[in-house]
């Protein structure tokens, strides 16, 4: 099996786990299954290193596939809480972080196309992901929905944080470069 067949396979299930189980509001098993499939997203990266075809086309591929993973999460999450889960705060902080976490990775992306660092901040993938998988699947199992809550507000303020630190931090790398060309 290639790394690529495993970054697509991981990312199905991720897709299926967070857009079936989430939304008829399986919190549990659908983070048992995300976080199940999410660890490919570490697997596909040692395949390719090990096998010696990592590079521009598997980077891309994961990351974008990435971005897709993440979006299923918390559109489940926001499904489940709009309808069936009867919650509207957990609903509209789930749609907050979807959109946070987009552009925390945009703001990155952007950075390094147009030749800045942008690798700062305090809400990497692997955290968010890691704690809205865990309260997630413990609130399926009774955990009061406010952890929840206070999860994903905590989330939104963390990926804002970061948003501002990779503006702050491409700004300067920017201000710098026109100060050495004399814009």
């Amino acid at each position: 099996m290639s790394p690529d067949a495993v970054t697509i396979a991981g990312t199905a299930g991720v897709i299926l786990g967070g857009l079936i189980l989430y939304p008829l509001g399986h919190l549990w098993w659908g983070s048992v299954v995300v976080a199940f499939f999410a660890f490919s997203d570490v697997v596909d990266g040692i395949m390719a290193r090990l096998q010696g075809n990592s590079g521009g086309w598997g980077n891309f591929l994961d990351s974008t596939l990435d971005r897709l993973a993440d979006g299923a999460i918390f559109a489940g999450l926001t499904i489940w809480f709009f309808t069936g889960g009867k919650d509207t705060a957990i609903g509209t902080a789930a749609v907050v972080c979807l959109v946070l976490g987009m552009v925390v990775s945009y703001a990155r992306a952007k950075a390094e196309s147009l030749g800045y660092k942008a690798s700062v901040g305090i809400a990497e993938r692997a955290e968010r992901l890691a704690s809205v998988l865990l309260i997630t699947g413990l609130t399926g199992l009774g955990l009061p929905r406010v952890v929840l809550f206070a999860t994903l507000v905590l989330l939104a303020l963390a990926s804002m944080v970061t948003v501002v630190q990779r503006m702050a931090t491409v700004r300067k790398q920017a201000m710098a470069e026109a100060e050495g060309t004399g814009i």
